[in-house]
């Protein structure tokens, strides 16, 4: 889509926090007039859809739009959307209880290009790692995750991190 349809999309995100979730249906309704722009179907207009839903507590009712979005090419149109997808989506598995499809999801991006959601897709496996009671695995994430961003300590925190999966480290 055109730029300005992005910074359009971008400044109703800005007023998430100003619906409270009495009036979430008045966010969707938002997001739901600038999908209306777009050519139906599109998986830009899917996955900001999903992203209102999930973003106003039903996970149930994103995960299927995720999913199309995906299907539809979202990934295709915009790599940094369709990794955000895949991300959002493992979330909302794991929170309709489908937290080992979220695991299948999300390890594959472990090894894609490198951008700045890497630490968001290690959070989120690690959440979904630990909802299936693998919270070593998970916790090795987070501090592999965490340790660049220290000021000290990195090589040994990273050290660690792998420890955790793997003993011989």
């Amino acid at each position: 889509m055109n730029e300005d349809w992005e910074k359009r999309v971008v400044a109703a995100w800005a007023t998430l926090d100003d619906y409270p979730e009495e009036r979430a249906a008045e966010f969707r309704a938002v997001i739901d007039a600038l999908v209306a722009e777009l050519p139906d179907g599109s998986p830009l207009g899917l996955f900001e859809q999903a992203s209102a839903w999930d973003s106003t507590g039903h996970s149930d009712k994103a995960v299927p739009l995720y999913r199309e979005a995906l299907a539809r090419g979202l990934s295709r149109e915009s790599g940094y959307k369709g990794r955000r997808a895949k991300i959002q989506l493992s979330s909302s598995l794991r929170n309709t209880g489908q937290a080992e499809e979220g695991v299948k999801l999300l390890t594959p991006e472990l090894d894609g290009p490198s951008d700045e959601l890497d630490d968001a897709v290690r959070a989120t496996l690690a959440l979904c790692l630990s909802s299936l009671g693998r919270d070593r695995e998970g916790l090795s994430l987070v501090l592999g995750a965490l340790a660049p961003h220290l000021p000290r300590y990195q090589r040994s925190m990273a050290r660690y991190a792998r420890a955790l999966v793997d003993p011989e480290d």
